[in-house]
């Protein structure tokens, strides 16, 4: 009776698929998830999602729109399938947690065409307990040669009522907005990773996994809960592959709670194993930069009498950082190309040599002997293929002066990527997250490879997993950082990085940029934050690479802030979300790579709250001191108040709870340290 109630609805709200042949199914290991695939009366494929055998993705259709009308959809029928399963373990060179089970069922779906060409691809799912991956797997065979893709069909149908946590695709500021939250029926055209909450509990992630060589998947909504993807734009359409290839992993993450979106390893386990051997060159470190003056406009990127990007200055930096503990000092506007109008119009960037002001040669030396590394940087301005050019040539000379990390950037309009194919042939125009970009950013992070070095991308194509396949490819932007509490209109919000660990952080590590201990930006521009939040984002927001982004000066002026910046680790054995709500709050313990020390951020809207975390994360019988950095009584994210800030020490155990006080806006770290027995 329940099984033809959920038929009835079926062909209610898909009249298309009355008729409907159930033709093959999966489910995880733990049997709580289902995939079933059906072909309806015209040979069209959908598929669907449940879970304890309630629908979460109703039927959805598959296939594709190619560049000269033809469809490859209908007059389908199941050729042969086979299932398979996998349980396995594998060690991250560096993440959240040192070891990844990857654990799935899969099934593998022949589909041909009955007549016509009689094309054929596969359906690929691998389901594990906690959500689905799927992708399109098209065999070379002689009447589709090469695919011109202007349309992937592929649907997800929400089969509940949800919220949605969304930011607008296809615009001119690539990833860098505020988050929406609305109903479902409200998204519009949204990038992923998107985050829904259905109104019964059940969180749910959709975003892609392993894009290769292929464009950018937003999704766009249309009626009845369905959410359609929309690939990014490209030249002369969105996708261009010859046969065979896989497309990307289209992904759907769920769990009960938010934290377990936060805690899945589904995105990188849909990804190749690492292909380049040891990496162990690369060191996950703190770093300091010559930054953050710039963006008060207190210095400049371009050469002059306010340049930051000195030879001097480079030092001051560099010794303060040395005598603080941290490896890395990132110095923008090192380079020529930065005088005049360089906004996408970076054609006159050189990446192999310095200023005339900026001693690259003798600064290496002087950090050598400081144990300080130099962090590159190559920004391109837009001009794609101009920096391409010199690929080789600047990570040589980055390898031959010790900087083993660069950030790369691609400050531009969406749509205005300028790509140059032969030098002075045509400028053609690309789309961040477009087939041509996805491919630029590997070339890059191979070429790196080469000279051991890693890459930190700003203005980047979204994080899919990839760091798996390159490790070398530690971390990027992607989002709204810290340079807008300096300068934007408006500034962060204090819900805005509460709501990065649910959205933007289940994609992968982010380059945020925290610790502004002076919580002031441009022309006294309050940043909307507490103290001890600026701390917590060190735990919270992940990367193995997390910069100090403040001024040395004001870190002097906060010293027993500064401490917890100075002692947190940024490589990890273990993560763990303790509490959290998209857009509220959240707790995040992380045990240090290596060490038994355990460190703990919590984050807060605008809405003052008390948590009372389990501290059963740590080991049993053992005493801990834990090192708190809290909000002061009367702290706010407003005035003064965000200024008012507590340090102090408790002794505590596995069996306890740890309350804190978060302020409005606010937030709270900890350091966790097992005392002698």
């Amino acid at each position: 009776m329940k099984f033809l109630s959920y038929a009835l609805l079926l062909a209610l709200a898909f009249p298309g698929f009355v008729h409907a042949e159930h033709v093959a199914q999966v489910q995880s290991p733990d049997g709580r998830i289902q995939v079933q695939l059906d072909l309806n009366g015209e040979g069209r494929l959908a598929y669907r999602v449940l879970r304890d055998g309630k629908p979460v993705i109703n039927d959805s259709r598959l296939g594709f729109i190619f560049r000269n009308g033809r469809q490859l959809m209908r007059n389908l029928q199941l050729e042969k399938q086979a299932t398979r399963s996998q349980d396995d373990t594998w060690e991250q060179p560096w993440g959240e947690r040192r070891f990844v089970r990857d654990h799935y069922n899969e099934l593998r779906a022949s589909f041909v065409e009955k007549d016509m060409d009689h094309r054929q691809f596969d359906m690929v799912f691998r389901v594990f307990d906690d959500g689905v991956g799927f992708r399109y797997d098209v065999p070379k065979q002689p009447k589709l040669q090469e695919a011109q893709i202007v349309e992937e069909l592929t649907e997800f149908s929400i089969a509940r009522p949800a919220t949605a946590w969304w930011i607008p695709a296809l615009e001119w500021n690539r990833e860098e907005y505020l988050y929406h939250r609305t109903p479902l029926a409200e998204v519009g055209i949204a990038q992923t990773p998107l985050t829904l909450r259905t109104d019964d509990g059940l969180h749910i992630s959709l975003h892609e996994a392993a894009l290769v060589d292929y464009a950018g998947m937003n999704l766009l909504h249309g009626e009845n809960g369905v959410l359609r993807a929309a690939l990014t734009p490209g030249s002369p359409t969105p996708v261009v592959r010859s046969t065979p290839f896989v497309t990307p992993w289209r992904t759907i993450t769920l769990s009960d709670n938010a934290g377990g979106l936060v805690e899945s390893n589904l995105i990188l386990n849909l990804n190749e194993p690492n292909t380049l051997g040891d990496v162990s060159w690369f060191t996950p470190a703190k770093y300091m930069g010559v930054w953050w003056s710039m963006h008060l406009d207190q210095q400049s990127w371009a050469t002059g009498p306010k340049h930051a990007a000195t030879t001097a200055n480079t030092k001051r930096v560099m010794a303060f950082a040395a005598s603080n503990g941290f490896r890395g000092v990132l110095v923008e506007g090192w380079n020529p190309g930065w005088d005049g109008d360089w906004f996408a119009n970076g054609w006159g960037f050189d990446y192999t040599r310095p200023t005339a002001d900026f001693d690259l040669q003798g600064l290496a030396k002087y950090g050598a002997a400081k144990g300080v590394h130099l962090i590159g940087h190559h920004e391109t301005g837009c001009a794609v293929s101009h920096y391409e050019r010199q690929l080789d040539a600047a990570f040589a000379l980055d390898q031959r002066n010790g900087i083993d990390v660069v950030k790369t950037g691609y400050v531009c309009d969406a749509g205005q990527i300028e790509r140059q194919d032969v030098v002075d042939g045509p400028v053609l125009r690309e789309w961040h997250e477009g087939q041509w970009m996805s491919n630029h950013h590997l070339r890059v992070v191979q070429q790196a490879a080469k000279y051991h070095v890693a890459i930190d991308a700003h203005e980047p194509i979204k994080d899919t997993g990839l760091r798996r396949t390159y490790p070398n490819w530690v971390s990027r932007e992607g989002a709204r950082g810290m340079e807008y509490n300096a300068w934007g209109n408006p500034p962060n919000p204090p819900e805005h990085e509460v709501t990065l660990v649910f959205t933007r952080m289940l994609a992968g590590p982010m380059d945020y940029t925290p610790g502004v201990l002076s919580l002031t930006g441009r022309h006294g521009q309050e940043i909307q934050s507490t103290l001890a939040r600026q701390l917590a984002l060190y735990v919270g927001i992940y990367s193995p690479i997390q910069m100090a982004a403040d001024l040395p000066e004001h870190y002097l002026q906060h010293p027993d802030a500064f401490q917890f910046i100075k002692d947190v680790a940024v490589d990890w054995d273990e993560s763990h979300v303790l509490a959290g709500e998209v857009g509220q709050f959240v707790a995040i313990a992380r045990k240090q790579r290596g060490a038994p020390v355990w460190f703990l951020g919590a984050m807060n809207d605008r809405t003052p709250r008390t948590l009372a975390l389990k501290l059963d994360f740590l080991d049993a019988g053992k005493r801990y001191r834990a090192e708190i950095y809290r909000d002061g009584d009367g702290a706010d994210w407003k005035g003064d108040a965000r200024f008012r800030f507590v340090r102090e020490t408790k002794t505590v155990t596995s069996k306890q709870a740890l309350s804190l006080w978060l302020a409005a806006g606010g937030g709270a770290a900890v350091r966790l340290s097992p005392l002698p027995e």
